[in-house]
């Protein structure tokens, strides 16, 4: 038999569940205007531990109290959303570093501590991390810094520029790419040798990402055949230089970055050149005698390579970075040693392709790219990536230096 409020079975219900929906909506409106002495929240101080009751403030009750000097304010959330804004005098200090900051060090148990975050959730868990180093006066911005905007209240300036914060934003929340790792993706150069079925994802992702320099390298115009991979290109632009239509197409997505179009295939001529100040160049070329060229002078100048190639449904994806303090790393030379006289493989328009295996192909490649740039992860240096989207199959295959080759072996000898 059950209870009378519909409880369960043999079970008194609750005060709060005898009364009426309409006196619980004024209960709930009456903590919502109380006094902060009596608005609490509860969170618990580590996973699965005891419920910590946290005080609630207002951010104009903050504000107040900040403005008369009877609190310490401390915003919790990361740098690059600190960035876009903070409270004034705010200190600023993500809830990792919490127990570890002079500044709180410092502070007597008893000091008027405030924490504000971005909506809310976050200072009221940092509240909690503060009640159990011993601090008692401790209460969270409710709503964070959206309520904080909304009342219209000060905010000052977070140091950053706010759009460049914002842009990156998911990326720098990352704890490997941060601010920091961010500034690096600014300051770096990618040559990227061809803008077609490889070069199309991988120039859009990089610059997406923020690379701050990209260097694209291609001769050929747009064709109406190249559009269903080519998605850096569109109808519109048929009979475009590609390269051009590549610089509309990415300053439009990121006008921040820095795109050189060269009009041209690599040669003897030219290879030096291309890769002076690159920190990581990358094969989206479809011949071979492109991919033994740009191979050799990265080699010359200890420049990362990341190659792709693709076919029907099948593509492959590895890094080349052979250096004087790894000798065993191979380069391409090595994995496919150059046979004058052999005749070429075919390329995609004699054997053809899945429009999205170069997408998937080209990714890859900007991935080991943004891993090559920021020192992050583990590159596919030493090892060959097959892929078969026909099986959804990913096989990697360990490849060393050959000490016969030709171009690696002899610069390390």
């Amino acid at each position: 038999m059950s209870g009378r409020g519909g409880g369960r079975p043999g079970r008194r219900p609750t005060r709060c569940a005898r009364r009426s929906p309409a006196w619980r909506r004024r209960y709930v409106d009456g903590l919502r205007n109380a006094p902060i002495t009596a608005r609490r929240c509860w969170t618990r101080n580590v996973p699965g531990g005891p419920l910590v009751s946290i005080r609630s403030i207002s951010a104009r009750d903050a504000w107040a109290r900040l403005a008369r000097g009877e609190a310490r304010i401390i915003d919790v959330r990361e740098p690059h959303e600190q960035a876009l804004g903070v409270a004034p005098d705010a200190w600023r200090i993500p809830p990792p570093s919490l127990s570890r900051h002079p500044g709180l060090a410092a502070c007597r148990p008893d000091a008027a501590l405030m924490l504000i975050c971005a909506s809310g959730a976050r200072s009221r868990a940092a509240a909690g991390i503060l009640l159990a180093e011993g601090f008692s006066d401790v209460a969270s911005v409710e709503g964070g810094m959206a309520a904080w905007r909304a009342a219209g209240l000060p905010v000052e300036s977070g140091g950053l520029d706010p759009a460049w914060a914002d842009r990156y934003s998911r990326q720098i929340k990352l704890p490997e790419v941060g601010i920091a790792g961010q500034r690096k993706l600014e300051d770096a150069r990618v040559l990227i040798v061809g803008a077609g079925g490889l070069g199309s994802p991988i120039a859009l992702y990089l610059a997406a990402a923020g690379v701050g320099r990209i260097r694209l390298v291609d001769d050929d115009r747009v064709e109406r055949s190249n559009l269903q991979r080519q998605v850096l290109h569109a109808e519109a632009r048929i009979g475009m230089r590609k390269v051009d239509s590549a610089l509309e197409t990415l300053c439009a997505l990121n006008p921040a970055i820095a795109v050189e179009p060269v009009v041209g295939r690599l040669d003897e001529s030219t290879i030096e050149a291309l890769l002076d100040g690159v920190d990581v160049a990358v094969d989206g070329s479809d011949n071979l005698a492109t991919r033994y060229l740009l191979n050799r002078g990265c080699v010359r100048r200890a420049v990362p390579l990341v190659y792709g190639a693709v076919q029907g449904f099948e593509g492959q994806v590895g890094v080349f970075h052979p250096a004087a303090d790894a000798p065993e790393m191979p380069c391409y030379n090595c994995l496919f040693p150059e046979r004058p006289g052999v005749a070429p493989l075919p390329n995609c328009a004699e054997a053809g392709v899945l429009g999205v295996v170069p997408g998937t192909i080209g990714l890859l490649q900007a991935t080991e790219v943004l891993k090559l740039l920021l020192g992050v992860g583990a590159s596919l240096a030493g090892t060959l990536l097959h892929v078969d989207l026909s099986t959804a199959d990913f096989r990697r295959l360990a490849i060393r230096a050959d000490p016969a080759c030709e171009v690696c072996q002899k610069r390390a000898g």
